[in-house]
């Protein structure tokens, strides 16, 4: 999602700068309930965990959304970003994922809907998880421009934020509003 587009809901709480304040950048700065609230208004949702990493693995279950070896050319990472976001409409420096998603992984992290729990999927249901309940963390997945560890940037990686955190290396997109069973 971009800057452009965010503001036709809602105001930034801080640009971050020069290099993250560009219109056709990815939003940052945004706490978990105004993306979800974000994409609500536009008749859509936050996607699970399972989804994104679906769009990011492929029926074959690869290991980048690229394919099952490491390129640093196909993400945005410490080692090339310039200390900031990329547009998300570029043809440079990104990949596509089985299901045609672009920045998976790369130049920012994306708020899902599930709530984090270290060990869920583990013991969790094997066809599509949607997650606790209920917890104290929001679950993020993708990495951002601002990793230089290529561990982090594998489809199975993922970490968790209080919901109320916003960061400049923190954004969102949006998936359909109907989730299959």
């Amino acid at each position: 999602l971009t800057i452009e587009r965010f503001r036709r809901f809602g105001r930034l709480r801080e640009s971050f700068g020069p290099l993250l304040r560009k219109d056709r950048h990815p939003v940052v700065g945004i706490t978990w309930k105004q993306a979800n609230n974000y994409c609500r208004w536009i008749g859509k949702r936050l996607p699970t965990e399972a989804e994104w990493e679906k769009a990011e693995r492929g029926t074959e279950g690869q290991t980048y959304p690229w394919g099952d070896n490491w390129d640093s050319s196909k993400v945005i990472w410490n080692w090339n970003s310039g200390y900031g976001t990329y547009p998300v409409d570029r043809s440079y420096l990104t990949h596509e994922s089985p299901f045609d998603a672009v920045d998976m992984e790369g130049n920012v992290w994306g708020w899902t809907s599930d709530w984090y729990a270290k060990r869920f999927y583990r013991h969790g249901p094997a066809l599509n998880p949607r997650g606790p309940l209920s917890g104290a963390k929001g679950v993020i997945r993708g990495c951002s421009w601002q990793s230089d560890d290529r561990y982090g940037f594998r489809s199975s990686y993922r970490s968790s934020k209080d919901p109320a955190h916003w960061s400049h290396i923190i954004g969102f997109r949006c998936a359909m509003a109907r989730l299959r069973p």
